[in-house]
């Protein structure tokens, strides 16, 4: 029997329009189909159906009704086995790297945005068609290309292949003997793609010889899908592929020093970060994924593993495969300690929590999220290294565990316990016995005591901004004054009243444009500031107890000598 079969039209790009005609052969006699509401990798219902219109359906060259199930489903009635042809459109003009976008430079989608699942026929193999495409635009997708078409054995793997079409760039290398492609669309005619292939290169390299010693890899080969905008960073992993968005001026360009500038450092992070989930989450993933149910979401709590792990990974790669020296790492790293370390939230939502309630939580913040929730990107980096560093002082690695648990899945599901047996196979019961409270507690993580034991030295610099005194963030702009977004739990801000969404007008009597300005206006050994402030169009006076200045953040650097532990650490 031949599967779901899709044609994709380029209908209407100046009005970013899709047209999908889905054409089932011998339907049910209730023919179900149900468009996704999420997608693999990005923790938060978004409702692809809310861009889908005019559905229709024919068989046997008669129109037949179409029934809507809830806000993602749809059945047919079908009269007899001949086949059943759906036609609908789709709106793409989201940008980013979930959705689908369309206009007249370039067409990007994930099938789970287009393509309506058939129920019941799921396990068949899937095609879809590519109506005309104007002149000089090109296809990019590790999609299987069969007879003119693209073809999945199923729709859980037509799923997980994006197309990039348009008038794009591309370049190819070999990692390992597997060969990669780089296709980027929307850079400046500055861009540097041979440097790019050159960096990028290594990087994979270092991740397939990290994964396994005789070289294979899980794909027969990969496409990294970049789309370069103004402002924009991200990306979403795929089995064979992901699918990258970057700021143009991240781009290398020939202009470009030999070590990465922070712009384009970042860059090759994200290239690491999708890349080494090839591994970690598309194959070796939480029990909870071992099946996916597209119409609800999918709890797991492990995302501190498998992207907080990643996140560690992802720079250390840079470091392993030379694109940055230790020093450049450290500061990496820095940024990383500092970033959580601003955040109350970690010591509230336990990093299992935060796993758990991504679906509402990390991915809708709002003004209260750093004082409620926990980051299990940047927090789960930091686990993971607190685990490689004590797994280190026992003759082990977090690299030993990454590979222990790879090989005895088969590169498969995982659970929670799967994961402390490991860690308790590698360094015992103690180092499981803390991985198990950093993941579940909300006590502070001993980055300083574990770094310091490496040979990393840690200190405190600079002195902090007067938000950072206050306990506050804020937008400063010319024209709209100071607009406070966050209210940071424990700090003077809160204490003395300030809400999110005040807007500060002045201090002590006089206007205020920046709060940069506030040291300016105050006496000698003066702490108190007399805030005029609007909230809902009145005007409040708030008192506020300006706290004495603290250190910043916190540097990394290379101690004295080069102890053992450090020298495999940072040369693993």
């Amino acid at each position: 029997m031949a599967g779901p079969r899709y044609r994709i039209e380029l209908a209407e790009p100046a009005a970013h329009r899709y047209r999908v005609t889905l054409t089932l052969a011998s339907p049910a006699a209730e023919q179900d189909f149900s468009l996704p509401v999420w997608i693999p990798g990005s923790y938060m219902v978004r409702e692809f159906a809310k861009h889908l219109s005019r559905l229709g359906a024919r068989q046997g060259g008669r129109e037949l009704p179409v029934e809507q199930l809830d806000k993602a489903s749809w059945r047919v009635r079908c009269q007899g086995r001949a086949a059943l042809t759906l036609s609908y459109e789709v709106y793409a003009f989201d940008a980013s790297v979930r959705i689908a976008w369309l206009d007249e430079q370039r067409a990007f989608f994930n099938p789970s945005s287009l393509c309506l699942r058939a129920h019941g026929r799921e396990n068949e193999r899937h095609r879809i068609e590519l109506g005309r495409l104007p002149s000089g635009w090109q296809v990019a997708t590790e999609m299987a290309a069969v007879d003119g078409g693209f073809e999945a054995a199923g729709y859980d793997e037509l799923l997980d292949h994006p197309f990039e079409i348009g008038a794009h760039w591309q370049g190819e290398f070999f990692a390992a003997g597997v060969p990669h492609r780089i296709v980027v669309a929307g850079a400046w005619p500055s861009f540097d793609g041979k440097r790019l292939l050159a960096d990028v290169r290594p990087i994979c390299e270092a991740q397939i010889a990290f994964w396994d010693d005789a070289k294979k890899t899980p794909f027969e080969r990969y496409s990294f899908l970049l789309w370069a905008v103004d402002d924009g960073h991200g990306g979403l992993e795929h089995r064979a592929s992901t699918a990258l968005i970057c700021a143009r001026r991240e781009l290398p360009t020939a202009a470009e020093p030999a070590a990465p500038g922070d712009n384009y450092a970042r860059l090759l992070g994200l290239f690491s970060h999708e890349y080494f989930h090839a591994w970690n989450v598309k194959r070796l993933r939480p029990a909870e994924f071992a099946s996916f149910d597209y119409q609800r979401e999918n709890h797991t709590e492990l995302l501190w593993f498998f992207e907080g792990f990643t996140s560690y990974y992802d720079e250390l790669m840079l470091l392993r495969a030379g694109r940055v020296d230790a020093p450049r790492y450290l500061k990496l790293l820095a940024a990383s300690i500092n970033g959580v370390l601003a955040a109350p939230g970690r010591r509230v939502q336990p990093l299992s929590a935060a796993s758990f309630e991504a679906w509402t939580k990390y991915y809708r913040p709002d003004e209260n999220s750093p004082n409620a929730t926990s980051n299990y990107y940047a927090q789960g980096a930091l686990v993971a290294l607190c685990l490689d560093l004590s797994l280190r002082t026992r003759q082990s690695s977090l690299d030993a565990l990454m590979q222990r648990l790879w090989a005895a899945s088969g590169g498969g599901p995982v659970s929670e316990a799967d994961i402390l047996a490991a860690v308790q196979a590698l360094g015992g019961d103690e180092v499981a016995a803390r991985l198990h409270t950093w993941v579940h507690g909300t006590d502070e993580l001993p980055l300083r005591e574990l770094l310091e034991a490496h040979g990393i030295a840690w200190r405190d610099e600079g002195r902090q901004t007067l938000a950072q005194r206050l306990g506050l963030r804020v937008r400063e702009a010319a024209l709209t004054g100071i607009g406070v977004t966050h209210v940071l739990a424990g700090g003077a801000a809160e204490a003395g009243g300030l809400n999110a969404r005040d807007e500060i007008l002045g201090c002590n009597g006089w206007r205020l444009r920046r709060l940069d300005e506030v040291p300016g206006l105050l006496a000698a050994g003066d702490t108190r500031l007399r805030l005029l402030v609007s909230r809902d169009q009145r005007l409040l006076e708030l008192d506020v107890e300006l706290p004495p200045a603290r250190p910043a953040s916190v540097a990394l650097g290379l101690a004295d000598g080069e102890p053992a532990l450090r020298r495999r650490w940072l040369e693993a």
